[in-house]
């Protein structure tokens, strides 16, 4: 694999490319170009008949006709103001190299989870409307035009983290509307290049969703299901580090993904450590954080030039996710914006990292002087190589992976009978969670916690307490929940305490599954070995097995 990387990488950063030559668009042949993007525009919210709706429709008809009027406008004028409109073809692999990585993890993702692909023709959509809005911008600056694979990695990056509703759909247009307009004026010389200081997929991520937390609109996206589904594909840590390692071996990132990994891992241990529960309950770091760490804050437009600076560009992207998951969980709101809101003030921080790298007193430890005499693509390979190292050493010790026991409910009951910090709370979340997903024993468990502490979280109200949750769990045909209708019914004086039981062979498939995707298999053989893996008692060798229903 490094021998191939080695021949075939360098070709693809090649220097000796032809210049590009700028050609000038004649004002008709600007408006057919234009007209066409909104007409294909229209055709791909026509395409999507599973969320039709007057609302939805109109989402595509507005930017439609706005960009039709901007450009019929723009072209008219050209002529009689002496405006130019020039494109010049711009193909920077760091654009289609990325593009590439995003769209397996997507493919792969989707695979999965079926509103990946149900999403094809508003992700064509938001590609159109942005190739649209982008030429249109530089057109009416009198700038030219750089056609080429720019918009692709910044439209799959907003669409790894953040969907609107079909009702509100139109606010996924602005989103990428302002991460366009954002890269094209607010920009800065950074090491003697004039450069864009916010990464255009990043930026409208980070407003809108600082937008949703002030209004309390979450429930107008589809975030927190993404953030959830992203684990549902197997070995998919793996996988997204295996199409991530071209992009950092040919733009030198690895250093940013390696240590904001390596810190956030290293605090989540200190604090399991100290608690004996996990930061992020059933990770180390959860994949939607690891995919942030691959594929959103890594541009290498708007991050630090030097190695050390990288490092700790990368360390602050790690600390700070962890901040603002405890600040967004003790605020009640859903954790997901955690990789999300932090990314533009980073940008900010690049000078100032680079500063802080070259500075005389931390030239001894800054990672490059080890390594001077290696050349670019030598040291990132290097890099690359450490990086290897360190997620061989994090998989083996199931710290990232399918496996890791946060994921499941027997560690969360030692926990809480260890009176563990949340450990209860979590416990009894995860049982309302299960209970609802069809689990008669979730059912029952979460009834008796109910009814045997007062500190524990509060079922929801579509259970109605204790008495609800009994009469689902029976409902599921679940034994014991039955038995523990009854006394609930009698008077105080005559209660008994609740009947626990093991779960059924109809539980299992609901209980093995932690976070991933459901499990559809029925045989027994395998879900007893997949319980015994995960610590079930009575579920190894020739321990009892309990009768299905």
């Amino acid at each position: 694999m490094q021998l191939v990387m080695m021949t075939v990488l360098p070709a693809l950063t090649s220097t000796t490319r032809p210049t590009p030559q700028t050609r000038r668009i004649s004002p008709v042949t600007a408006t057919g170009v234009v007209l066409g993007l909104a007409g294909a525009l229209l055709v791909c919210g026509l395409l999507d008949h599973a969320r039709f709706s007057p609302t939805f429709t109109l989402s595509f008809i507005a930017p439609a006709s706005l960009l039709s009027l901007w450009g019929a406008a723009l072209c008219w004028l050209a002529p009689r103001t002496g405006r130019t409109l020039n494109v010049v073809v711009s193909v920077r692999p760091q654009h289609y190299i990325q593009a590439l990585t995003q769209v397996v993890f997507l493919l792969y993702w989707g695979w999965f989870w079926r509103p990946v692909y149900d999403m094809v023709w508003l992700i064509t959509a938001q590609l159109i409307f942005a190739y649209a809005f982008e030429l249109l911008f530089c057109w009416s600056r009198q700038h030219t035009y750089h056609l080429g694979f720019g918009p692709f990695p910044v439209i799959f990056s907003i669409n790894l983290f953040l969907w609107f509703e079909r009702d509100w759909f139109y606010l996924q247009f602005l989103l990428v509307a302002l991460g366009f307009a954002v890269k094209a004026l607010i920009r800065w010389k950074h090491r003697g290049r004039l450069v864009h200081i916010f990464n255009p997929s990043s930026f409208p991520l980070a407003v809108f969703s600082l937008a949703l937390i002030l209004t309390g609109t979450s429930d107008l996206t589809w975030g927190q299901d993404i953030a959830t589904t992203q684990f549902y594909p197997p070995h998919v840590y793996l996988v997204l580090f295996l199409i991530g390692l071209p992009g950092q071996l040919l733009f030198g990132v690895t250093s940013m993904t390696m240590s904001a990994v390596v810190v956030t891992y290293l605090c989540g241990l200190l604090y399991y450590g100290i608690t004996g529960v996990y930061f992020f309950y059933d990770s180390y770091i959860p994949i939607a954080v690891f995919l942030g760490m691959h594929l959103l804050f890594t541009d290498p437009s708007t991050a630090p030039r030097t190695e050390l600076g990288r490092i700790c560009f990368g360390a602050l992207y790690g600390l700070s996710t962890m901040v603002l998951y405890a600040l967004l969980l003790r605020a009640g709101v859903p954790p997901f914006y955690d990789k999300l809101l932090q990314v533009p003030l980073l940008n900010l921080s690049i000078r100032l990292l680079d500063r802080l790298a070259a500075a005389k007193w931390l030239r001894t430890i800054t990672p490059v002087s080890s390594s001077s005499a290696l050349r670019p693509r030598q040291r990132h390979l290097a890099y690359v190589m450490a990086w290897l190292l360190v997620f061989s050493v994090l998989s083996a010790t199931h710290s990232v992976g399918d496996h890791h026991p946060g994921q499941f409910i027997p560690f969360w009951q030692q926990a809480c009978r260890a009176e563990r910090p949340h450990a209860c709370a979590y416990l009894t979340n995860t049982q309302l969670r299960l209970c609802r997903a069809g689990s008669g024993w979730a059912c029952n468990e979460a009834g008796i916690r109910q009814t045997s502490s007062s500190r524990l979280a509060q079922p929801s109200s579509d259970f109605n307490g204790a008495g609800g949750l009994f009469d689902r769990g029976c409902a599921l045909g679940f034994t014991p929940a039955c038995q523990n209708q009854a006394p609930l019914a009698r008077s105080q004086e005559t209660r008994r305490v609740p009947t626990s039981g093991p779960p059924t062979l109809d539980d299992y498939p609901i209980l093995l599954r932690g976070t991933k995707r459901p499990i559809t298999t029925q045989a027994p053989d395998v879900l007893f070995a997949l319980a015994c893996r995960q610590g079930w008692p009575d579920t190894c060798g020739t321990g009892t097995r309990p009768a299905p229903n």
